[in-house]
């Protein structure tokens, strides 16, 4: 056997040290930090300390409460801060928020019985967990569960944790709130001590807001009696600090005018893109859809090549927007802050674990353009919180009145479909006697708004398709009009595509060039969202979509998928769609591509349409399933996939309601056995919605 001499040992340790150097970049060293994380100046979780765990972090900020959420989409997120507020301020309790994903819950066994947990837990999607609480489902939810002491008295590892239960979901999906009643029965399982009845609020009903200020008044009573605490009168005591800078610019490169973090500010956005970091993307090609001049359907492919991000089909787009200039000058000038808007401000929490929603120094325009969610419908408890800043004692009362009774509060704000300063507006000119702090507290975070994606991503890999029906919804018995803030946003980014050198849609004036003009171009901030509403890995497999309107948007990307796996030279199985529209003249989208499609498919494809307003009488895709009812059952029969995306409340319940019934009919069984048939397809994920209320 040949000898080793010195050099050649030196270059083999050298060759081992680069290997074991190139699979740990990432893991040991090098590793990506999240851009998000470190760009808020002060009141960050990231200052606070990094520690996961939560008891030594409310040890250290001297907390009794924490009260932790499971958001997808703000709301959640904005009850647990409510309830954090009014826990402080009534009760003297040492509240903080948490969010789930940022600590560990092996030491709940430890906490300390003069402490309580609350819980705002979102349902999403099918009965699912947030994205920020899955981990936590599953750990709380597990067989095997351990903590970090084995003891509590009679096998109960978590007998001295008190806690309160609120859960948000929607009754038009089956698996309502499932995951509040799913993590109550965990806890309570594992010896926790439930304080009052767990609440659920019903998005679906459009009782949310209603649900969850009737359910947190007997909690109150129940946590003060458990807990021996004496309710005081509530006085506003700010969470936030806003300091005016006047050294400081606008143009400073040091200030964030509506930059979501410092990688951004500095102009060297990188991945990873995510739900903290938007990719800055271009719009390739935007097109309308419908042949109506009264409304708008776009269409638009979002390019990706430029990026880290990936999708796959069936996998939701998300749009990060700005507000309207017209309700940002709205704001300000009723906050009395129209002449100071380009003020440089710097925001930071009074107490170590309060998290500013947005990075400082910014300016009050910044904050209420890119970051606030002012076009929201207004909350009750907000408007009796914001009495006491009234610019008289009638207005004060008038207030009070309105936050104090529910039916008062239906008729004077929710029938109006009011905004915050809409509402403050038909009062008085002038509320400057608000704080700032209070309107960052009290207001949700500007949230992306997610769309299913319709494209492709075996035939179109690095863009995204877009398909939104621009939303805008006259109130009746009110001047107003309900105008979507993001499917605008793109109506303007369409407009100035095809060459309008002032697009404003409705009147309402996007900054659409962004922050600095970063977005000049047209360019949109964007993430993927991955979802499980998926095709069968199979393709041989048959499916049946239903879709009506925008809610075609997915099962354009199937379709696209199945005809780009058949050029392939794949088998590919029975592909039927169900979709509904007004008029086939003027909102019959994608007509052209599903007739192509067709041709790539042959006799496997087959689009069975509805137009609702082209005869005599109304017709939908429930008429139209009932009427294919032995084709449908005969596919259901050889375990096809069967799919429904678009309106919650009503499409997607009636067309449950109509295959429950196919089925009976078409097989002889009884209608409750059709329902535990349809109710059984879910539970194989053979029947899956992407559905919105």
């Amino acid at each position: 056997m040949a000898q080793l001499d010195t050099l050649d040992i030196v270059v083999l340790v050298a060759l081992l040290l680069g290997t074991v150097a190139y699979f740990t970049k990432g893991t040991y060293w090098a590793v990506q930090k999240d851009p998000y994380a470190t760009s808020f100046a002060n009141g960050s979780a990231s200052k606070a300390g990094k520690s996961r765990n939560i008891l030594e972090k409310m040890q250290e900020s001297g907390k009794n409460c924490v009260v932790f959420y499971g958001s997808q989409t703000g709301t959640a997120e904005d009850y647990a801060s409510r309830l954090a507020k009014e826990g402080s301020s009534r009760f003297g309790l040492k509240t903080m928020t948490a969010d789930l994903e940022e600590y560990d819950y092996d030491n709940f066994d430890q906490f300390p019985e003069d402490h309580v947990a609350v819980f705002v837990l979102a349902t999403y999607g099918e009965g699912e967990p947030t994205d920020n609480a899955v981990e936590f489902y599953e750990f709380i939810g597990g067989d095997d569960v351990s903590f970090s002491e084995k003891g509590g008295p009679d096998g109960e590892p978590l007998g001295g944790l008190k806690y309160v239960a609120f859960g948000l979901g929607n009754n038009t999906y089956e698996h309502y709130n499932s995951m509040v009643r799913n993590v109550t029965k965990y806890l309570d399982r594992l010896g926790a001590k439930r304080i009052g009845e767990p609440g659920e609020g019903d998005d679906g009903a459009g009782t949310m807001e209603e649900d969850f200020l009737a359910w947190k008044e007997p909690m109150w009573t129940a946590l003060a009696d458990t807990m021996n605490l004496e309710e005081r009168e509530a006085v506003y005591e700010p969470v936030f600090e806003v300091t005016e800078k006047p050294d400081l610019s606008p143009e400073d490169d040091t200030v964030y005018v509506g930059e979501p973090n410092k990688n951004h500010l500095e102009g060297a956005s990188k991945g990873p893109y995510n739900a903290h970091n938007p990719y800055i993307a271009p719009i390739a090609e935007s097109r309308e859809l419908f042949n109506d001049k009264s409304r708008n359907c776009l269409h638009m492919e979002v390019d990706i090549s430029g990026s880290n991000l990936s999708y796959t089909t069936g996998d939701h787009i998300a749009v990060w927007p700005t507000n309207p200039g017209r309700e940002v000058e709205r704001f300000l000038r009723v906050l009395g802050l129209e002449d100071r808007r380009h003020t440089v401000i710097s925001v930071k929490g009074l107490d170590a674990t309060a998290k500013v929603p947005f990075p400082t120094p910014t300016t009050y325009e910044a904050v209420v353009r890119y970051h606030m969610e002012i076009g929201a419908a207004v909350s009750r408890q907000f408007v009796s919180s914001l009495a006491q800043f009234a610019p008289n004692d009638e207005i004060k009362a008038e207030m009070n009145r309105i936050g104090g009774d529910k039916d008062v509060f239906a008729e004077k704000v929710s029938s109006q479909h009011y905004n915050l300063a809409q509402f403050l507006e038909s009062f008085s000119q002038s509320w400057d006697k608000i704080p700032f702090s209070m309107m960052i507290e009290g207001l949700h975070k500007l949230q992306p708004r997610y769309y299913s994606i319709s494209s492709s991503s075996l035939a179109q890999k690095k863009q995204i398709s877009i398909t939104a029906v621009v939303a805008s919804v006259a109130v009746e018995n009110s001047p107003n009009i309900v105008l979507g803030v993001t499917t605008n946003y793109l109506l303007a980014l369409k407009q100035k595509q095809h060459g309008d050198p002032d697009p404003d849609p409705h009147g309402l004036e996007y900054a659409i060039t962004g922050p600095r003009n970063k977005y000049d171009g047209i360019h949109v901030p964007v993430h993927v969202r991955h979802s499980n509403f998926k095709l069968p890995s199979d393709p041989a497999k048959p499916i049946i979509m239903v879709g009506p309107g925008s809610g075609v948007a997915p099962f354009r990307g199937f379709v696209q998928e199945r005809a780009q796996l058949a050029k392939n030279g794949e088998t590919v199985g029975k592909t039927i769609l169900f979709f509904g529209c007004r008029n086939e003249a003027e909102d019959f989208i994608y007509k052209e591509q599903w007739e192509q499609w067709k041709q790539d498919l042959g006799d496997q494809f087959e689009i069975v349409t509805a137009f609702s307003r082209d005869g005599p009488q109304k017709v939908y895709v429930q008429h139209r399933l009932k009427e294919k009812a032995e084709e449908v059952n005969k596919l259901l029969e050889q375990k096809a996939y069967f799919y429904v995306c678009g309106d919650a409340a009503n499409m997607a319940r009636d067309v449950n309601e109509t295959l429950s019934q196919l089925i009976s009919d078409q097989r002889g069984v009884s209608k409750q056995k059709g329902e535990e048939i349809v109710k059984s397809m879910r539970a194989a994920n053979q029947y899956q919605e992407d559905v919105w209320s």
